[in-house]
Parts: C-alpha cells; sequence; structure tokens
C-alpha cells in the first residue's frame, strides 16, 4: 500500500490547563464520544499532567484522578497509541501554570481521511497550515458587524 492510500486524516494535539480549585467534571466528554462515534475524529492518545507549585512536572494516570463524580473520562482508560513521549510532556507543563493539570489529546481528523487520500493520490501535498484562534475570529467579526452598523 502506498502513502498516497492511506485514508489518514491530519493529526492534531490540544491542552487544556485545569486550576487547582477546579479539576475536570466529566460533562466534555460525553461530547468527545460523541465525536468518536460519529467518526469525526480517532483518538490517538490521551494523557493528564500535573504542575506542582513548584514547577515539577508529574505524569498522571486517569486512576489518578477523582472519577467519583465522572465516570464519563473511564471510557478513556488506556487509550495511548505512544505518541506521547517525555519531551511532550515537558511542553505540557511549560504551557501550564504552576499549580495546574493538564489534558493532553492527540487526535486524527478522521472525517478528512477520505479527503487527504484523494488529494495526495492526485499528487497534492500540504505545504502550509494554521489554525485561527477563536477569540480573534470573534473580535473580527464584531469589528465587521459594527462596521456595517454604520
Amino acid at each position: 500500500m502506498s502513502t498516497n492510500d492511506v485514508e489518514l486524516g491530519p493529526i492534531d494535539y490540544l491542552i487544556v490547563e485545569w486550576s487547582a480549585d477546579r479539576q475536570p467534571d466529566g460533562k466534555a466528554m460525553p461530547l468527545l464520544v460523541d465525536l468518536v462515534d460519529r467518526g469525526v475524529i480517532r483518538v490517538l492518545d490521551l494523557a493528564w499532567v500535573r504542575k506542582d507549585t513548584d514547577g515539577r512536572i508529574t505524569r498522571l494516570e486517569l486512576s489518578d484522578l477523582d472519577l467519583d463524580g465522572s465516570p464519563e473520562l473511564r471510557v478513556f482508560d488506556g487509550a495511548s497509541s505512544g505518541l506521547i513521549g517525555d519531551e511532550d510532556y515537558e511542553d505540557a507543563g511549560a504551557a501550564i501554570k504552576p499549580g495546574c493539570s493538564a489534558a493532553l489529546l492527540v487526535y486524527e481528523n478522521s472525517w478528512a481521511g477520505p479527503f487527504a487520500a484523494a488529494l495526495r493520490r492526485s499528487g497534492a501535498q500540504l505545504v502550509a497550515n494554521g489554525r485561527i484562534p477563536i477569540n480573534a475570529l470573534i473580535e473580527a467579526l464584531d469589528r465587521a458587524e459594527a462596521a456595517d452598523a454604520q
């Protein structure tokens, strides 16, 4: 099988942070499960990290989290492809504030797999990609709306 034939969508990652006084409540997990069930994304890795107030980074297992009020999190126990390495944990720790914890999510945009494979088979290759931050988009739309109102 050629790499042009592999129906693999773009791979993204994100890191979300919780402050020490607010921990994951599990309410987002059914939405993540729904995305997986509908084939929109495929979770490749889901990992947890904590940054102590002295800056020390600690990896957490799902079993380390308080799941009493969040049984939805259990569905991701063992979700690991091995893509997240030591350097990724350090990068995540550097991105979050002391006293906070974070989730690292690596996922395939599986909805785009067939489209991406078709592009590769036609000889196309990705030369750039990026993201527009949501806050920047909202601000731009607000400015455009205000200009239209004048």
